[in-house]
């Protein structure tokens, strides 16, 4: 699948895209040889900005990776405490084969010891469009974690070998890249490099959250400004029952405006929890963030009941959200899947050889936004730093 059909299961609606192609032949696409031996400043530590920090590592490169939050992960944020499994409260899914994982550690001596599991005919998703409702097998590609997250598979296997090179709490204000040394000067002072990797959301760039002296290229700021980020609100919810599909999706109309589904968040965890997955973009991501907690839950409960029969209130246990749009920096969910490919590969292009960009919205066109992708565009910008 591509990114626009997203939700799509064969013609009606699901999880994701195929991915696949990225990080394909992954033995043929190491890390260049290089003669570089200079340091690299990463800004953000998400999945593109671990990621660089450990291709780099691998390469022996001195680097350091600035994180203005607390905490690393970017929007692969999970939460421990909800369920007896781990919530994520991002990134979910793998949206390629499992072997992707052996592909981003990129080292033999490692074995990846984590289970994932796939979705089969028998499980079902109701499709819902202006009232009207179908009901059909699934047949989604898609991969889930089992008891792990994105977030806890990059604690267990990137974090442990870069952590001593994170700075957190620390915020860049501005870069400059007018002499051969690049400073990037924070809250917490002046950082220097022969090199830069940008690995922040693009909404930060499209707020100037960062300026740039010299500014960006106009054909690069052009870019930036000129793809839309969805909104992105997620939330969780406990029932005593198990009363729903594994898929409960909605028509969006038009398209463009954002994506809507249900989920079974449960499925193939080792639980006896019935926790539903909500996941929105865009419009309905929204229209969710603008209500208070109490609003939020009585309209997901409303729309349930009536969709399944009144089993939704009188099951209720708790539940959990994650507005996007309200971390300070993140400030938004992700770029459409209706993005044109051309300008996404625009997004990732070096700025006089000294600033590269890696992370979800900044690959080569073929897709975005999937963590593997983050993951991909960091080893290009590496292989383009190193050149």
């Amino acid at each position: 699948m591509n990114r626009k059909d997203f939700l799509q299961l064969s013609g009606i609606l699901g999880l994701g895209v195929s991915g696949a192609g990225l990080f394909s032949a992954c033995n043929n696409n190491s890390i260049s040889d290089t003669n570089f031996t200079g340091k690299v400043l990463i800004i953000g530590a998400g999945a593109g900005g671990l990621s660089s920090g450990y291709f780099l590592k691998q390469q022996n490169i001195d680097f350091e990776i600035l994180e203005a939050s607390p905490t690393i992960g970017g929007r692969m944020k999970t939460d421990t405490t909800f369920a007896d499994f781990p919530i994520p409260l991002g990134a979910e899914w793998i949206h390629t084969r499992a072997s992707i994982l052996e592909d981003i550690v990129d080292n033999d001596f490692i074995p990846i010891d984590i289970q994932t599991v796939g979705y089969s005919r028998s499980n079902m998703a109701l499709y819902l469009d202006n009232g009207e409702s179908s009901l059909h097998e699934s047949n989604d590609p898609d991969l889930k974690f089992v008891n792990a997250t994105w977030l806890t598979f990059y604690e267990d296997y990137i974090l442990p070998s870069i952590s001593d090179r994170i700075r957190t709490n620390t915020i860049v204000e501005s870069i400059d890249y007018t002499d051969t040394e690049i400073s990037a000067q924070t809250n917490n002072g002046v950082f220097t490099a022969d090199k830069i990797i940008v690995s922040v959301p693009l909404k930060i760039l499209q707020e100037g959250n960062i300026a740039f002296e010299p500014s960006l290229p106009q054909d690069k700021l052009e870019a930036i400004n000129s793809i839309t980020v969805w909104d992105g609100f997620k939330a969780f919810i406990e029932f005593s029952e198990d009363f729903y599909h594994t898929f409960t999706g909605f028509v969006i109309n038009p398209e463009t405006a954002g994506q809507k589904l249900y989920y079974d968040a449960s499925f193939g965890q080792n639980t006896d929890k019935h926790i539903l997955g909500l996941f929105t973009v865009g419009s309905p991501a929204l229209e969710y963030g603008s209500l208070s907690d109490e609003e939020f839950i009585a309209s997901v409960l409303d729309e349930l009941d009536t969709i399944y029969g009144n089993q939704a209130t009188p099951n209720y246990v708790k539940h959990i959200t994650q507005f996007w749009n309200e971390e300070p920096f993140i400030q938004g969910g992700y770029i459409t899947d209706h993005a044109n490919w051309r300008i996404v590969r625009k997004l990732r292009s070096p700025v006089d050889n000294k600033i590269y960009f890696a992370g979800g919205p900044f690959t080569d066109g073929n897709d975005w936004v999937a963590v593997h992708a983050a993951a991909q565009s960091a080893k290009d910008a590496v292989n383009e730093v190193l050149r």
